[in-house]
């Protein structure tokens, strides 16, 4: 049986007038189990496949072995289907007269489905938008299956669609399943797939070689079948008068919660954190209380891990008014730490928009300032890939100059990294 447990981190002590509070909170799971085997319902799959032209020769045929070697590793009795994407969506398995619909997953089936892959071919344009709503209707099949999974692969930009079809659609899977998006190549936008995966609670990156899908592919269905628990809250209680102002994951990636809150009482709110196995996630979560005089106390904010609708485990932040300035300007290590590694994200992405759109002032500045605070934060793999698209002459005070040998592929590494984080030196 899954068991949580959380951590609070913060400096609960505010000058005269302060108002905002924030805390590191730390969630802990352990013995997950594995997906749809815990009693909380059925697991279900679906692997989305780029079928496109631009998908033809090498492309095609690693996505054939790559979405074969995650079928490999469902497990029997998990729902499953396969869907092949284009500028329409098919439903490549299971084969029904129907548009919709999933199978369980055994021997049979498992070769029948390897046997379908076998048969893509590459033609027709791209519209992830469709992809993502035939997924939705063919989940929607199976009412008993509560964790709901997808991996979508493409290789090019969604241009057989507006950007508005595709947010609506995207607004349309919300909640539905969660979905964890992969890009071959360098023809794709980063952007595009980092909205899905945001909207749908997965992850977003970057397959630079087609022979890298297959380890990928499988990494991720182990992945998925390892999180025994289908769904949980994280839900913040604030107390009458006080405001939240963001809840966000931090590690291991940065994910903005706040959007997708969803209100149980007037004090409380619920942010959905998806299927989880056995793993810690840190959530830096702020909120704005009313000032209050020096020496006064108060609880700021009640944060509870709540497994269907039932509360597993709690943290409590706190608040407390005082003159003592060696207590008011401390910073807790570990919302330092993270808050860099927010900025850090932000400063990635908006120099890279800065620099495709030939402002290399504003480029330079964004950049040295990510390159300032990966050094910082202590994030070797974000400050490696830096180096790629900058060259680096003063990391302390974020001093760089823009290189002009950039491959595309390097700063699509350096965008996807962006938002994975180092956690903070405990």
């Amino acid at each position: 049986m899954a068991q949580f447990s959380t951590s609070v981190y913060q400096n609960e002590f505010l000058p005269d007038g302060g108002t905002d509070v924030h805390a590191i909170v730390t969630v802990t799971c352990t013995g997950a189990g594995e997906a749809g085997r815990t009693g909380s319902g059925e697991a279900a799959e679906i692997i989305i496949v780029d079928t496109s032209g631009s998908m033809a020769y090498d492309k095609i045929n690693a996505a054939k072995a790559a979405a074969a070697a995650a079928v490999d590793h469902v497990l029997d009795g998990t729902w499953f289907a396969v869907i092949a994407g284009s500028h329409e969506a098919r439903l490549a398995y299971p084969f029904q007269a129907s548009e919709s619909g999933m199978v369980r997953m055994d021997a049979r089936n498992r070769q029948a489905a390897k046997a379908a892959v076998a048969s893509f071919s590459a033609d027709g344009g791209t519209a992830m938008g469709t992809w993502l709503r035939l997924a939705t209707r063919v989940f929607a099949s199976v009412p008993s299956a509560t964790q709901r999974h997808a991996i979508l692969l493409t290789d090019g930009q969604n241009q057989h669609e507006s950007p508005e079809q595709l947010s609506a659609a995207i607004e349309a899977s919300r909640g539905q399943f969660q979905c964890d998006a992969r890009g071959v190549g360098a023809d794709w936008e980063v952007a595009e797939l980092r909205r899905i995966a945001t909207g749908l609670l997965g992850t977003v990156d970057l397959i630079p070689q087609p022979y890298e899908l297959a380890a990928e592919f499988e990494r991720l269905m182990r992945a998925s079948m390892a999180r025994g628990v289908a769904e949980a809250q994280l839900r913040v209680w604030t107390p009458q008068g006080a405001q939240v102002l963001f809840v966000r994951q931090v590690s291991p990636t940065v994910e903005d919660l706040t959007a997708h809150r969803q209100q149980v009482n007037p004090l409380t709110g619920a942010y959905p954190t998806g299927s989880w196995g056995d793993e810690s996630r840190d959530y830096h979560v702020a909120v704005r209380l009313p000032a209050k005089p020096i020496g006064a106390e108060q609880l700021a904010a009640r944060v509870q891990l709540a497994v269907g609708g039932e509360q597993v485990a709690q943290s409590l932040v706190k608040a407390m008014w005082s003159a003592d300035d060696a207590l008011t300007t401390r910073i807790n290590p570990h919302v330092a730490h993270y808050t860099g590694q927010a900025e850090l994200a932000d400063a990635i992405q908006e120099g890279l928009a800065a620099k495709a759109a030939g402002d290399d002032a504003a480029a330079t500045a964004k950049l040295g300032r990510a390159v300032q605070l990966a050094a910082g934060t202590g994030n070797v793999e974000v400050t490696q890939r830096l180096r790629k698209v900058v060259d680096i002459e003063n990391p302390e005070a974020g001093t760089v100059r823009l290189r002009r040998d950039v491959s595309k592929i390097d700063e699509m590494a350096l965008d996807t990294s962006s938002t994975k984080t180092s956690r903070v030196r405990r």
